[in-house]
Formats: structure tokens, C-alpha cells, sequence
């Protein structure tokens, strides 16, 4: 995370590519470990507060150098740890995955290269950014000249706050939070997952079909107080704060949050309703959908994943082959988004029931309250989730928890709706 990443669990490699001892470019790709160590499986502990508990911290290093790869070492880090990984054998084939993805794209643009030239290939990049920097300072200026602000506040009472200033087509982003200091949590946030909200947010606002790019970043400059969105990675690695909610949730109330500033839309459910579950011989996780708020024209969609999540949810019939786990219901939560001239969309209702002991670990927002309507309308009902115990007890879980399972114990989840759009006309 201290050098542009997200979270532990999410794994990068980055390979030059030359092409006649030039360096031409660069390609990398990024997957999601399901485990990757920390003090409980699935490597997203909610009561975190240091990033070492949350798992295996590899600092920058060479998998590859002159074609010669060096699992060896990257093994020995998964297993050489204070919370080692759960499941080496499992990286180690991930990672075998990614670089198969790495070295397919450095063969793709040394092609491209070949039926050209390096150079034409540098200046179509250099012409598909300028490109994306063009279509942005347009859409600045269609959204005119001004300084919009909102803010936030998280279900453990912390407030994040944003101001941007659009002058000639470029724009000014200013964010800050109430901790000037590291958040005591898990919800700190990396400046790499604050500039990627920015990105998303005007990619939105362009609303054409073009390449995601650092060209939309051109027109824009990004300031970031210290604090929990720009922590102190510089200390000793075990006083380095805890990241993971920050990635997964606080990334999710930014992006409603900017969206909400400059008037595109309400709040979408603010959250990706994080569900992990395991044992030291199995993890499982899981975004979980809810409902998209309402705009100028639109209502919001109902049981959809929005925004910062990136993930679709397993099948049933995957999910329950793998795991001990039986999908009792998965319906739309009727009623849930907020009400307006253009209504938000509705949470849904996850059942599980777990078939075995187990570890469980939930990381949400939006429990307090629900996600905020805009121009009057009204918030969607906040998310909820429940254990029914097999002994017939019912026990209400915050909004980041976790809980020791039995066997015949049901999670009922309940996921936040849309914030609506305009007040109605009566």
C-alpha cells in the first residue's frame, strides 16, 4: 500500500517492455489473493489496526529477472511471517497466473511494435491521453466554473470532507478527514485509492466510451491532507495502520460523496457489504450487491454492484460445491431505496447457512444510517445484518465485526438502498 496499492490481499506485477533495448511501455496486472495471511482468514480482519495483522506485507522485490523467476523467495515470504498465509500453495499459483498475463501482454506490445514501430505505438499512447485529457476539461467546463463541497460520515462517527474548485476547464480536489493522525481502524486509505475515486469520478462525468487512461488526470490536481486518506506509511512495519477498509469502504462513501457534490446522483449503498468466512484450510469472500441511487432523469438500480466494488458474486452452485455453506435466499430487499421525483434502488436480503464451525468477518458502512438522497429526496434504509444462532438466539452484528460460527448458524444480511433523487411534487 505504501507504494500505490490498495490492500494486502490485492497482489501487483509490473514488467517493462523493450523493444530494441528501448523501454517502451509498461504492463501490469493486479489480482485479488483470497488469503494472503493476518489474524483471521481471508486476510480482511475488521478489528485490525495495523497492517501486519491484516497479512503478508512484501515489499517491492523482482518475481522475474532475466527470465529466470524467483518463486523460492516469494514463497519463503508467505510463510516466514508473524500471520503467514493460509494457503502458499494457492499464491504462489496465482501469481504464476498474473505473470502469464504479464508476459502475454509484453508479447502483445512488442507485436504491435514489430508491425509498426516503437514510435508509433508511444504516440498513439501519447494521442489516446491527450485525447482523455481533452474530453475532461470539456466536462469541466460544461459543469462551470465554482467550488462544490459534501461530506461524509462514517458509521463510527468520522468525517471525511471534499472541495472541488473547477476553473477553466481544470479542477482542484481537496480532501480531508476529522483523523489528522492515522484512523484508529482499519478505514485509513491509501492516496493511490483516493486518486482512483477521482479517476472514476470523472471518467463519470465524461460519460463517453473511452480507455481509462492517466490522461483523465491531466486537467486535475489531487491534494490530500494527512491523516486517514494519506497515512504515514514511513514508520516501523509494525505501527503501520491497517488499510483494508479504507480500500473496500471508505473508497465506496468517497465516490458518493463526489458524485453527490457536483449533482450527478444520490448516494448509491456506500458499501460493498464485505462477507469473509473461513478456517486455516479454507476462505471465502464476498461483495455483496445493494441498491444505486437515483439522478436528474433516472431512477437507481436495484440490486446491482456499484461504484468502487469491481466484483460480481459467486454462483450459488459454485458456492455451495466449494464450501460448507447452504444460499438460503438471495431476493431484492422491496422497499429499502429512498424516496423522490426519481426513487433509488432497493438493497437485497442474503441468507447463509453455515454447515460447519468457522470464522466470520463483515466490513460495511451505511449502518447507521442510510445512503443521503439529493436535491430533497429522501435516504435509503441503512443495511443490517443478523446470526441467527441454532440455539434460537438472535445476535444484532456492527457494521464491522466478526463472530465464531457453529454448525446450523444463518447470517441474515440485509444491504443498504439508494438515496432518491428531487423531492416529490405534491
Amino acid at each position: 500500500p505504501a507504494f500505490g496499492g490498495s490492500h494486502l490481499p490485492d497482489v501487483t506485477l509490473i514488467s517493462p517492455v523493450f523493444v530494441q533495448n528501448q523501454l517502451l511501455a509498461y504492463v501490469a496486472s493486479r489480482a485479488h489473493h483470497a488469503e494472503i495471511g493476518g489474524v483471521l482468514p481471508g486476510s480482511m480482519p475488521p478489528r485490525a489496526s495495523r497492517l501486519e495483522e491484516e497479512g503478508i506485507i512484501i515489499q517491492p522485490c523482482l518475481l522475474m529477472h532475466h527470465r529466470r523467476v524467483h518463486f523460492d523467495s516469494i514463497a519463503k515470504i508467505l510463510t516466514d511471517s508473524a500471520y503467514p498465509s493460509r494457503a502458499p500453495a494457492d499464491n504462489l499459483a496465482d501469481l504464476r497466473a498474473t505473470l502469464a498475463a504479464n508476459l502475454r501482454g509484453v508479447d502483445a506490445l512488442t507485436a504491435l511494435a514489430d508491425q509498426s514501430s516503437a514510435s508509433m505505438v508511444q504516440e498513439v499512447m501519447q494521442i489516446i491521453k491527450a485525447r482523455a485529457a481533452a474530453k475532461c476539461r470539456n466536462a469541466l467546463r460544461r459543469l462551470g466554473d465554482g467550488c462544490y463541497q459534501a461530506t461524509e460520515i462514517l458509521d463510527d462517527g468520522t468525517e471525511i470532507r471534499a472541495r472541488i474548485t473547477i476553473r477553466d476547464g481544470r479542477a482542484r480536489f481537496e480532501f480531508a478527514s476529522d483523523h489528522h493522525e492515522p484512523h484508529p481502524g482499519n478505514l485509513n486509505t491509501t492516496p493511490a485509492v483516493v486518486r482512483s475515486v477521482v479517476l472514476y469520478v470523472l471518467r463519470l462525468l465524461i460519460d463517453e466510451p473511452l480507455p481509462l487512461n492517466e490522461g483523465l488526470m491531466r486537467p486535475v490536481t489531487v491534494d490530500i491532507a494527512p491523516g486517514m486518506l494519506n497515512p504515514d506509511f514511513s514508520s516501523d512495519t509494525g505501527l503501520i495502520p491497517a488499510v483494508v477498509g479504507g480500500n473496500v469502504e471508505t473508497s465506496q462513501r468517497l465516490a458518493n460523496m463526489l458524485l453527490r457534490a457536483l449533482g450527478l446522483m444520490a448516494s448509491c449503498q456506500g458499501t460493498m457489504n464485505n462477507i469473509l468466512f473461513g478456517t486455516q484450510r479454507l476462505s471465502y469472500y464476498e461483495t455483496v450487491c445493494g441498491g444505486c441511487g437515483a439522478g436528474p432523469g433516472f431512477h437507481g438500480a436495484s440490486a446491482v454492484h456499484s461504484h468502487m466494488t469491481n466484483t460480481r458474486i459467486t454462483d450459488p452452485e459454485v458456492l455451495e460445491f466449494r464450501y460448507p455453506v447452504r444460499l438460503e435466499s438471495f431476493a431484492i430487499r422491496s422497499g429499502s431505496g429512498g424516496r423522490g421525483r426519481y426513487m433509488g434502488g432497493d438493497g437485497v436480503v442474503r441468507t447463509i447457512r453455515f454447515l460447519e464451525p468457522l470464522s466470520l468477518s463483515i466490513l460495511s458502512q451505511h449502518r447507521n444510517a442510510g445512503p443521503s438522497g439529493l436535491e430533497g429526496g429522501l435516504s435509503g434504509l441503512p443495511g443490517k445484518q443478523t446470526l441467527l444462532r441454532r440455539d434460537g438466539s438472535c445476535v444484532p452484528l456492527q457494521a464491522i465485526d466478526s463472530a465464531e460460527i457453529e454448525t446450523g448458524d444463518l447470517l441474515v444480511l440485509e444491504t443498504p438502498g439508494g438515496g432518491g433523487y428531487r423531492m416529490i411534487e405534491k
